[in-house]
């Protein structure tokens, strides 16, 4: 269901596409996000729209009934009981991008606030949320990695290295003596 749609517009066939959509971006995942948005205009949902597709995250306003359906049985059922209230779900494969990215509108726009979220069947409050998405980017965090595996290797072709460079300054202090 989209933006400012009503749910009694939607017939059965449409109910079960939705819920078939939000099903199959759940299999994918790995977070999902949960906020309320009271008050805000097309323009903030248009922003946050761009925002979350850059981040790669599925982003949509759905009838709280058929994300439950669409939960039954995953690592995010433990959601359900939040499922109260106008809500957007955040749906994306890497936990990180999702919370960050909610979150940050969420600082930013006071009628958009996070109400909870959830990873490989853990439930996490809006603090949990927040400090998730304060952790470093699944990049960031591989670059990390990636220097700290290769600084060992590094040290050690400079040690080679300086072995070559020590004789032949050497040899170069024994030219200068004659």
């Amino acid at each position: 269901m989209f933006y400012g749609e009503s749910i009694l517009s939607l017939n059965l066939e449409e109910k079960k596409t939705i819920v078939a959509e939000v099903s199959n971006e759940i299999n994918k995942a790995q977070a999902m996000v949960i906020a309320e948005y009271r008050g805000l205009g097309v323009d903030n949902f248009t922003r946050i729209r761009v925002k979350t597709r850059e981040a790669g995250v599925y982003f949509r306003v759905v009838k709280n009934t058929l994300v439950r359906r669409a939960v039954a049985n995953t690592p995010f059922s433990g959601l359900a009981d939040q499922m109260v209230g106008p809500l957007v779900y955040g749906i994306g494969s890497d936990p990180v991008a999702t919370a960050k990215v909610l979150h940050d509108f969420a600082k930013i726009n006071e009628g958009f606030v996070i109400k909870a979220g959830a990873m490989a069947g853990v439930v996490m409050s809006a603090k949990d949320v927040a400090a998730l998405a304060s952790l470093p980017s699944r990049d960031a965090l591989l670059a990390k990695l990636l220097g700290t595996m290769q600084a060992p290797v590094a040290q050690f072709v400079r040690t080679l290295n300086e072995i070559p460079v020590r004789f032949v300054r050497g040899l170069a202090a024994v030219r200068d003596q004659k």
